[in-house]
């Protein structure tokens, strides 16, 4: 009789034991982190928040250096519906094609006038909040302080200026290993912005409301831009093989004047193993002669998985991760702009990044890459075409025609 209770109660404490495992039992979730973007600095704040939230544990999974090699990833990941990651950080060019897809999960009820307009536009699909933002981003001219200080020349507010810089510089120097200008080249994200940069700063656009706008004329006098650089010695002849952070490490090792990249760069180029730290300068970047200064808006947001299995726990993560108390951990330890537009004139932020009281003009003018459900294809389409210029595959002339013709095809 005895061991009939016991055999009993051994079960029915077995059996409140499994209803109550899930209560204490950890919370895993898993967050994608593009490995050019400072994922130790990120395991700080989620330090943080492991410590804040007892019974959560949070891994990173960081991936891809380019913004294709991490989407081809994603894209891989989110058309099985693996459910191994909760947490995606996402190129500001996503977050609508995610969305459509069914890959995220909305926000519901999320107030977006915090952020800088830009990134409440770029969450915000059909009046839903797809994504929220991890840190703003465009495109700057980055420079040899020192050497332009030697050499009595200013930041160059032109193309022109800048290849008057190089020659100056270049023939005072007497270095060959010493590039002119570092761009992206290429046939990544970053060629698109290559290519936009000179076409924009002619007054032209791309892609509005849908509709196909493009300006051969235009297009031809950028593509020939970026070839003249090549052919003319400002730029390497390689230049087609040049990726954006290969731009960055150029630059950092002390072998380029001159280089267009985004703002992650800084942090890289004042570091102890930097050749360059201490003499970089930032800029505004260059326009075509008559034009005006325009740069390409970048950033990068936090989307929840559709696919993951604590829904809950992961968009309470991603609320965290983009609050402004994040946004400034990360300006004062990785060098990332803020999305927060008040945080340009934080003390503590000008203290570690001195260059941010001028960038949020820049970030605030940014203009955004074509606004489309198709615009994988309109990438590919120009980024290929850069490329193949570059290569010397291409003339600008047929470069610009072929970008034509395919778009017409793609935004008919």
């Amino acid at each position: 009789m005895n061991e009939k209770i016991s055999t009993a109660a051994l079960a029915l404490f077995a059996g409140m034991a499994a209803i109550a495992q899930p209560a204490f039992a950890d919370t895993e979730l898993k967050v994608y982190i593009s490995s050019q973007h400072q994922p130790q600095v990120w395991r700080q704040i989620l330090d943080k928040y492991e410590a804040a939230n007892p019974g959560t544990k949070v891994s990173i999974e960081t991936g891809g250096n380019t913004s294709e090699a991490q989407a081809q990833y994603l894209n891989t990941i989110m058309s099985a519906k693996d459910s191994s990651l909760d947490v995606l950080i996402l190129d500001v060019i996503r977050p609508a094609q995610f969305a459509a897809a069914g890959w995220t999960s909305p926000f519901a009820g999320k107030d977006m006038s915090v952020y800088l307009p830009a990134y409440a536009e770029a969450n915000t699909v059909d009046g839903k909040v797809v994504a929220l933002p991890a840190f703003a981003d465009s495109m700057f001219l980055y420079y040899r302080k020192d050497l332009l200080e030697k050499h009595g020349i200013q930041p160059p507010k032109t193309w022109d200026e800048l290849t008057a810089a190089v020659k100056k510089i270049n023939g005072a120097e007497n270095n060959p290993e010493l590039q002119g200008l570092s761009f992206q080249g290429k046939a990544i994200e970053g060629a698109v912005c290559t290519f936009l940069l000179p076409y924009w700063s002619q007054g032209k656009s791309l892609v509005n409301n849908g509709k196909l706008t493009f300006d051969k004329d235009a297009a031809v006098k950028s593509l020939k831009l970026w070839k003249g650089f090549v052919d003319n010695g400002v730029a390497k002849k390689n230049i087609a093989e040049v990726a954006t952070d290969d731009t960055r490490k150029e630059f950092q090792a002390g072998n380029a004047i001159f280089a267009v990249n985004w703002s992650y760069a800084w942090a890289q180029s004042q570091g102890k193993e930097s050749a360059v730290a201490g003499k970089v300068g930032v800029a505004r970047l260059p326009a075509i002669a008559g034009g005006e200064q325009a740069t390409c808006l970048g950033g990068w947001e936090w989307g929840v998985s559709a696919y993951s299995t604590h829904q809950d726990e992961a968009k309470k993560l991603v609320e965290y991760l983009s609050s402004k108390d994040s946004s400034k951990f990360m300006a004062v330890n990785g060098s990332l702009l803020p999305t927060y537009p008040d945080l340009y004139k934080d003390a503590d932020v000008l203290k570690a990044a001195p260059w941010f009281a001028d960038a949020l003009q820049v970030v605030e003018t940014a203009k955004p890459r074509p606004v489309t459900p198709r615009y994988n294809e309109v990438s590919e389409t120009v980024r290929t075409t850069v490329n193949a210029v570059l290569a010397g595959v291409m003339t600008p002339e047929d470069g610009a025609a072929q970008i034509e013709a395919r778009l017409k095809r793609i935004l008919r």
